[in-house]
């Protein structure tokens, strides 16, 4: 096998060589270009292309199904019988799988799996780049300094099954991080977007918001750990309410292990977790925010499976206005738990809010904290999801619907669930870059959120 040998052959290749009961072959063809700046300067720049082959095999036996899963990069063609052979003996090797169901059949093959994966090029960044070269004249003289990094990726993802399921999915995802400093470093202020193709981004736009958050900072207040009102930004409400999303599974909820457990048995479906009538949903067709239509499941865990590999992703609301509606459930653990089917998707949405920017909700301000991010998000507490962190790049006083100056940097101890049972306002929903999850979720849509009480629980020393 060449580099030239495409996906779907190698994917074809993969099923011939099987032995076992059944088979599940994934291979993911990844092409990446990337830019990193510092000090109003271009620094790299770069394009790599990759491919990983997943085998999942499957091997019948007297107390049930075994499945075995390996997967390697840059697989040659002498490495992919050895690959394919290493996935059965994993099988054979391991006990019956609890999450063992028949193979995803009857979803209609993708009429593109025959056709080369999509690519990326630094040709991604030719509107961008230029833009990006402007907003450093400006910064500079402007007398601040520009960092950071802009990476597109394009996934191609072919999915062939024993079952007969052919399908694929391109998927682009494009990332962009700018920090203005000012040139003794003792202020920062941070702003991020995702893209899928780096038209939608402005450089210039970016620059401007963050030369006025250079501004704010130059009055320093120093305050208290302490319970204030606070306005969390699109970025910071994605960060914890995809924690939350990653935490939402129905076999732990079930078991008494999370914060969607109630503490005498059963769940906290059907119960109201905001006063607000916020929906909190996935659907792998929302606009700028499109992803897999279809489950790619690399591996076995409460929250996905290998054996439901191309099961069908549909429009899915977790929080129904409010109210708890659904938990994630594999096919297996639906059958456990008796709810229904509900597979992750990777792409999460909260509307529900109200119409004001998050410029008009400071307006609205008589005295509270404007927050720029959260960082270094930990968990502290499952039963309760309770989370601690840090705040970032910014923390700003608002007093009388004004920005007042910039405060210092506080840890948090606050749980998303909630959080959401305190929300006073909503604003509205606008795509966003979750900082702290950004390598592994991008696409999310969220509004600002005022919280009355946010609990800062001690000064960080941190910029």
């Amino acid at each position: 096998m060449t580099r030239t040998t495409q996906p779907h052959e190698v994917v074809e290749r993969a099923l011939e060589l099987s032995r076992a009961d059944g088979c599940v072959v994934i291979a993911d063809e990844g092409s990446s270009a990337n830019l990193r700046w510092a000090g109003n300067s271009l620094t790299t720049n770069g394009v790599t292309r990759g491919r990983t082959l997943t085998v999942v095999a499957l091997v019948d036996g007297a107390e049930g199904t075994a499945s075995g899963v390996v997967s390697r990069a840059a697989v040659t063609a002498d490495d992919l019988e050895p690959l394919v052979r290493a996935a059965e003996a994993a099988a054979r090797d391991a006990g019956p799988a609890e999450d063992a169901r028949p193979l995803v059949e009857g979803v209609p093959a993708a009429p593109d799996f025959t056709e080369a994966p999509a690519e990326t090029s630094s040709a991604v960044f030719s509107a961008f780049a230029p833009a990006l070269g402007e907003a450093f004249a400006r910064a500079r003289d402007g007398g601040r300094e520009l960092y950071g990094f802009a990476n597109h990726q394009v996934v191609s993802s072919y999915l062939g099954t024993s079952a007969g399921l052919r399908l694929r999915h391109d998927q682009p995802t494009g990332t962009l991080e700018l920090n203005a400093k000012s040139p003794d470093r003792t202020r920062s202020a941070w702003a991020g977007r995702a893209t899928r193709d780096f038209t939608d981004v402005d450089p210039a736009a970016m620059d401007a918001e963050l030369a006025r958050r250079l501004a704010w900072a130059q009055r320093r207040v120093e305050l208290d750990a302490g319970r204030y009102e606070t306005l969390l930004p699109p970025t910071a409400v994605a960060d914890l309410l995809v924690y939350q999303q990653w935490s939402a599974t129905a076999r732990d909820a079930v078991e008494g292990r999370t914060v969607f457990s109630k503490p005498a048995g059963g769940t906290r479906l059907g119960e109201k977790l905001s006063p607000l009538p916020l929906t909190l949903r996935s659907d792998p067709h929302a606009a700028g925010l499109e992803c897999a239509p279809f489950l790619l499941a690399h591996a076995s865990g409460d929250d996905a499976s290998v054996f439901d590999n191309g099961l069908p992703l549909e429009p899915t609301e977790w929080i129904s206005e409010g109210r708890l509606s659904r938990l994630v459930t594999t096919r297996h653990t639906s059958k456990v738990t008796g709810m229904p089917v509900a597979p992750p998707t990777d792409n999460l949405i909260l509307d529900g809010g109200g119409e004001q920017s998050l410029e008009e909700m400071v307006a609205g301000t008589r005295r509270g904290l404007l927050l720029t991010c959260l960082w270094y998000i930990r968990e502290v507490d499952p039963a309760t999801l309770l989370l601690t962190g840090l705040t970032r790049d910014g923390v700003y006083l608002v007093e009388n619907g004004e920005v007042v100056g910039e405060v210092n940097n506080f840890r948090f101890n606050e749980s998303p669930v909630d959080l959401l049972s305190r929300v006073t306002e909503a604003g509205c929903t606008e795509p966003t870059l979750p900082r702290e999850w950004g390598d592994w979720f991008t696409r999310a849509a969220m509004p600002a959120l005022r919280v009355p009480d946010f609990h800062m629980s001690s000064v960080s020393r941190g910029v």
